[in-house]
């Protein structure tokens, strides 16, 4: 059985900071690895408000997906770990105006902490029709 497996890229996104790829391609779906609120620099914004840390996690999606050749569109499901559900409201709000009147399944799961001291993290499985 042959399996093709495509290690994704993008000009849009910083340099992973461990042993994975931001997006892998395979079976017809994009597996977008959980996004952090990183510039493409690299910059770690663990200090930023939580609104601006949604912002760039949300930019780090845009970037995986444009980087697997797909838009928001493509989204099937999308899960969401926060540190604080409290903020869950300011979340669904930016992520609302991000997202559109499209509505893939998604799944919220309050965490008690994430790598660096971030408010959030955000991955996400998205229809890959090219492949």
């Amino acid at each position: 059985m042959s399996v093709d497996i495509t290690l994704n890229s993008s000009a849009g996104s910083f340099p992973p900071a461990g042993h994975y790829s931001h997006s892998t391609t395979a079976g017809g779906f994009v597996f977008i690895s959980g996004q952090l609120p990183v510039t493409f620099d690299g910059e770690k914004k663990a200090d930023a408000s939580f609104e601006d840390q949604t912002r760039l996690v949300l930019k780090n999606i845009d970037a995986c997906l444009a980087g697997a050749g797909v838009s928001r569109q493509h989204l099937v499901s999308v899960r969401v770990y926060v540190t604080d559900m409290n903020q869950w409201p300011t979340f669904n709000k930016i992520y609302g105006e991000w997202i559109g009147d499209f509505r893939p399944s998604r799944a919220v799961a309050g965490v008690a902490e994430l790598h660096y001291g971030f408010a959030l993290e955000v991955e996400a499985i998205a229809l890959a029709p090219q492949a």
